[in-house]
């Protein structure tokens, strides 16, 4: 991408796994935390790229950013998660320049969420931007990028009914308990973790279940306690959680640990026992299927659920793809106008020196020269004349090439070589 002056490097890369070819245990190998993510970016500023991205979500992790090549990227990605570079490319991705544009549109607008319609992927679109601004590796490339994707995401929302009813993995779990546990106004549901999507799943049930009998249980218990006092739930201390395990016929985990939470030995249950494992990395231990009358289920099985609401949604894909197309167009005309935006600004400067020049030789030789109207008057002809040819680059009839090659030949221009 060199030739649009937005980076020292050559390319831009997009470079991941998803849910599409990564299950969860090999996703939970590559997530990032915070902590991670940061690492990852403090060592990409010593490396001297000078534009990253990471993202990391329960259905994908990938980083976007200039480099020389992506392996530089995909050597962060392993030195900092716990997957190898062997198991990243098995399953991985990789895209450049104008796909890797393509590819961002597509996720940050929920046309590749494992749920269509999901839109939880741009809130963490902008919490990467808002890190990547605190270890000073964005850029006006990126911030255009990233403003672009989120300005699609609006109204593909506002204009469509992709996103129309509950579409995420919150709302998937209430579903399959509502289809698969009897009787569930008189049952027992415990949710651990009270994260975003522990919120977000235990807003559905409020909403859906309309009964008492739900149990909060986080590790810091205030936070247990916010929520549960918006809905007038009951807490319970995380010292008590085998013994709440045992009265419950669900149990609901969002935990969102880098290990299993949930083990074996926790599990002494004397009913049927539904868990639901909403975390990337798992939080509860596959052992658990082991012990008798125990259906555990994870979030990618939730999220192949299919449901006439979901498949009513694809019937707008096109429609988000023709606002995505139109945005998109938008943007990859900003960005053409890259190419020749150091030729405008040394034909300014040049102008300029013209200008000072013709300035100190009036005063000198005029008698009571107003230096001062003169500046404002040569400073607004220099602004007319530069615009002028920004707008005949722009217009796509004239070969800009020629144009500018002609340009500083005339004014004798010569750019600085990286």
């Amino acid at each position: 991408m060199k030739r649009y002056n937005i980076s020292k490097h050559n390319s831009f890369y997009s470079v991941g796994l998803s849910y599409k070819m990564a299950d969860a245990t090999l996703r939970g190998k590559f997530s990032l935390d915070t902590d991670s993510i940061n690492a990852i970016l403090a060592e990409a500023k010593l490396l001297g790229i000078d534009g990253l991205l990471a993202v990391s979500t329960c259905n994908r992790t990938e980083l976007h950013g200039f480099a020389q090549h992506p392996f530089q990227l995909i050597k962060l990605l392993c030195d900092y998660s716990k997957g190898t570079v062997e198991e990243f490319q098995n399953v991985a991705y990789i895209h450049k320049n104008q796909e890797a544009i393509d590819h961002l549109f597509k996720v940050g607008t929920g046309l590749d969420s494992q749920i269509l319609g999901d839109f939880e992927i741009i809130s963490q679109l902008k919490r990467s931007f808002a890190l990547s601004k605190t270890h000073g590796l964005t850029s006006h490339f990126l911030e255009r990028l990233v403003n672009s994707v989120i300005q699609a995401s609006k109204r593909i929302k506002n204009e469509t009914e992709i996103s129309s009813g509950a579409t995420s993995v919150a709302f998937a779990s209430v579903q399959y308990i509502l289809k698969n546990i009897s009787d569930i106004s008189n049952k027992n549901i415990l949710l651990f973790g009270t994260g975003k999507i522990g919120r977000n799943t235990c807003e559905n049930l409020v909403k859906h279940t309309s009964h008492p009998h739900i149990t909060l249980i986080n590790r810091t218990k205030d936070k247990a306690e916010k929520i549960a006092g918006k809905f007038s739930l009951k807490v319970e201390d995380f010292g008590d959680l085998q013994a709440e395990i045992r009265k419950s016929d669900v149990l609901i985990v969002a935990t969102g640990a880098p290990h299993p939470t949930i083990t074996k030995e926790l599990i002494y249950n004397r009913k049927p026992l539904l868990i639901l494992d909403l975390s990337i990395p798992k939080n509860v231990d596959d052992s658990v299927k082991e012990l008798e009358d125990v259906t555990l289920i994870h979030l990618d099985h939730l999220s192949q659920i299919t449901d006439e609401t979901l498949e009513r949604r694809k019937a707008f894909i096109p429609q988000a793809e023709i606002i995505i197309q139109e945005i998109k167009t938008e943007f990859n005309q900003w960005l053409e106008t890259r190419k020749f935006a150091p030729v405008i600004k040394a034909l300014k400067t040049k102008l300029k020196s013209f200008k000072e020049e013709e300035l100190d030789f009036q005063s000198k030789k005029i008698s009571n020269f107003n230096t001062e109207h003169a500046d404002i008057i040569s400073e607004r002809i220099i602004q007319k004349i530069t615009t002028q040819f920004a707008n005949h680059f722009k217009d796509p009839k004239n070969d800009a090439e020629d144009s500018l090659e002609l340009i500083q030949k005339v004014f004798q221009i010569e750019l600085a070589k990286e």
